[in-house]
């Protein structure tokens, strides 16, 4: 599948909500794990402000690649930020979306 590049140039980041275990199975506990290091997955919701628009994204980044205390209304740095298509069919209906995943998620309070 596709990775698109995100340009972050001009835009405002910061904690929407503070980082959560990626559930791989929300039934039984299951937490989610990056394919090529096995480590645990966070996801940050975090408001994206530039050319006069607001919106909140999920974000997934690698548990040992956030820094700093991310609390709401924290500014943030994503590195590596790209987007990825993806479309599935569950029960008869088709869904698609964009999924976001960073590199690293790094507090910019000071």
């Amino acid at each position: 599948m596709r990775l698109i590049p995100v340009d972050m140039t001009g835009v405002t980041v910061m904690v929407a909500q503070p980082p959560q275990p990626k559930m791989k199975d929300k039934k039984n506990g299951l937490i989610a794990v990056d394919t090529e290091t096995s480590k645990p997955l966070m996801t940050v919701d975090v408001l994206f402000v530039g050319n006069g628009n607001a919106e909140v994204v999920t974000v997934t980044v690698i548990e040992d690649d956030i820094s700093g205390e991310l609390a709401m209304g924290t500014p943030v740095a994503l590195t590596g930020l790209i987007a990825r298509p993806w479309e599935n069919e569950f029960n008869g209906q088709k869904r698609h979306g964009i999924s976001f995943r960073a590199a690293a998620v790094t507090s910019l309070a000071g």
